[in-house]
């Protein structure tokens, strides 16, 4: 009997005892490729040296300081870090312990700057249909997750939703990708002239869509149009990429590949690699300057935000990531796997799309390939692939509800930066086969 409440209480799960490179070790000695970092979240793998030992001598120091009474040593070098690398006007970083909580922190400023300056009316948060920023209630609120949503919609603060940039379904045949990109920027400008521009506060988009939709890439120039319609109406960007930034894509902020810089700027998952609890709000100058320049408070705050030793093992994982050429690593390997994957499963009759930048790849399942009809959601083919593989020695990110909360499945992968090619392919080979068995059983 197990005293731990599971999010999945009627499931027997294994133990995992121990961690090691690109692999979980369970009780019984069976041995799994972490071909998802869990949530993408083990960046580095398991049980990395250089990580352990951060972490060790950052609790022998001093392992907790509450950021009421203290700054640390650890948390100063870690924001000098990520602001020197981020994306422009980003000029500093608030420390939170997970995605959920960044988002939250981001929201939270994001309506304080408006009050700060004097623009109280900003109430309105625009975010994307199929979309996912967290499980807090503010951040369940601004998805666009149908499912996840439903139970806890009383409780839910007011909020709004475009469409996605979802080019395998949305895109029409008869448009470019620009054509594509300035439909839904289009559509973003008129939701806020409805709303009325001098009410929106900000838009929310996951830079490249992660768990919801299974590593969905925008198409080029979205980002750009979409900054410019925030910018015509005084609306903030807030770029959530708590699954898809850190290195995930090949570059260290998935938004440097589109050339955009966001207000607001959530990070986590892969920024501590899974060894501490941590997540972070990165901000823009004029919103930090007129939180200083105001009331010189930002009134929010949880318990173990800045936690020393949590900052402590993200440095060193950033640090790593850099000394070790990883993202070159991730662009290499990213490109193997789907390369891999296209090869063994481009002519599947139940695979429909194949895709994905640096180690973030997804693979999304249909019915019919000539229709992108979906399966039926009461078969959870999703289920099906997650225990085939897991049956094979691969842990991989399954979800349904692709398309709209309902129907569709997809498979996304996330497998550690410090992957070797042979590694790659007995990722494909097993997610293959795993593939064709759950669709065998359906």
């Amino acid at each position: 009997m197990s005293y731990v409440f599971h999010r999945m209480p009627k499931k027997t799960l294994p133990v995992a005892v121990a961690g090691d490179g690109i692999e979980i070790v369970d009780s019984a000695g069976k041995r799994y490729i972490d071909a998802s970092g869990g949530a993408a979240v083990s960046c580095l793998g398991h049980s990395h040296r250089r990580v352990v030992d951060a972490i060790e001598q950052q609790a022998r120091q001093l392992a907790y300081a509450h950021t009421s009474f203290f700054t640390t040593e650890a948390a100063e070098a870690l924001a000098e870090r990520l602001v020197v690398t981020a994306p422009a006007g980003i000029g500093h970083a608030y420390f939170v312990s997970g995605g959920s909580e960044a988002i939250e922190a981001a929201l939270k400023l994001a309506r304080q700057y408006f009050v700060e300056i004097g623009q109280p009316a900003r109430k309105h948060f625009i975010a994307r249909r199929q979309s996912y920023h967290g499980n807090t209630l503010g951040a369940l609120a601004i998805g666009g997750n149908a499912w996840r949503r439903e139970p806890f919609l009383p409780l839910l603060i007011e909020a709004h939703h475009v469409s996605p940039c979802y080019a395998y379904r949305d895109q029409l045949p008869s448009e470019t990708e620009e054509a594509y990109a300035q439909r839904l920027a289009d559509e973003l400008e008129h939701k806020i002239l409805g709303l009325g521009p001098d009410t929106v506060a900000a838009f929310v988009a996951e830079t490249v869509v992660g768990a919801t939709a299974g590593a969905v890439p925008p198409v080029r120039g979205y980002f750009r149009k979409i900054r410019e319609v925030c910018d015509k109406y005084g609306v903030l960007l807030i770029l959530d990429e708590v699954m898809c930034g850190m290195g995930r894509t090949g570059h260290l902020y998935a938004c440097e590949e589109e050339g955009v810089s966001p207000d607001l700027l959530t990070i986590a998952k892969g920024l501590g690699a899974g060894y501490q609890p941590i997540g972070a709000t990165l901000v823009s100058d004029r919103i930090y300057e007129a939180i200083v320049g105001g009331s010189g408070f930002f009134q929010h705050g949880h318990t173990y935000i800045g936690h020393a030793t949590a900052c402590a093992a993200a440095l060193a994982v950033q640090r790593v990531i850099e000394e070790d050429d990883l993202l070159d690593n991730v662009k290499a390997r990213g490109e193997q796997l789907r390369a891999t994957l296209r090869e063994r499963l481009g002519d599947h009759p139940h695979v429909g799309d194949i895709r994905g930048r640096g180690l973030f790849v997804g693979v999304e399942l249909v019915l019919d390939r000539a229709s992108k009809v979906p399966f039926d959601p009461r078969r959870k083919l999703n289920a099906g692939i997650k225990q085939e593989a897991m049956a094979r020695g691969l842990m991989v990110y399954p979800m349904g509800g692709t398309i709209d909360g309902r129907q569709g499945d997809h498979v996304l992968l996330a497998p550690p930066f410090i992957c070797t090619p042979n590694d790659v392919d007995c990722i494909a080979e097993r997610l293959c086969d795993a593939v064709d068995a759950a669709l065998a059983g359906t």
